[in-house]
């Protein structure tokens, strides 16, 4: 008998500024704690540079392997296409980090 192995999840998420003039994708283990850095800015770096708060897109995965691909992915793409995809889920750009927070709670 194998050894059972918890299930981690891993999220792949876009945040934006007040603007929407910047895209940041990003990929995680550790959920909304990551994009609370982001927000908060205790890294510096891009998101901190440009002032990107508002957390418009996010997707769950299982597997590591394929949140990883999928952050890849969206990166390669277009802005075209990137605003194609975070209006399919909110067609209004709402920042997301509220409603995920009390969905998890």
């Amino acid at each position: 008998m194998g050894m059972k192995r918890d299930r981690h999840i891993y999220h792949v998420y876009i945040l934006t500024n007040q603007h929407h003039t910047v895209l940041y994708i990003g990929m995680t283990g550790k959920g909304l704690f990551r994009v609370k850095e982001h927000i908060d800015k205790v890294n510096p770096g891009f998101t901190e540079k440009y002032n990107v708060n508002k957390l418009i897109y996010m997707e769950r995965f299982t597997e590591v392997t394929d949140a990883i691909a999928r952050e890849k992915q969206l990166k390669r793409w277009s802005r075209k296409k990137k605003e194609w995809l975070i209006g399919k889920k909110n067609p209004k750009w709402e920042d997301l980090f509220l409603k995920y927070i009390k969905n998890n709670e």
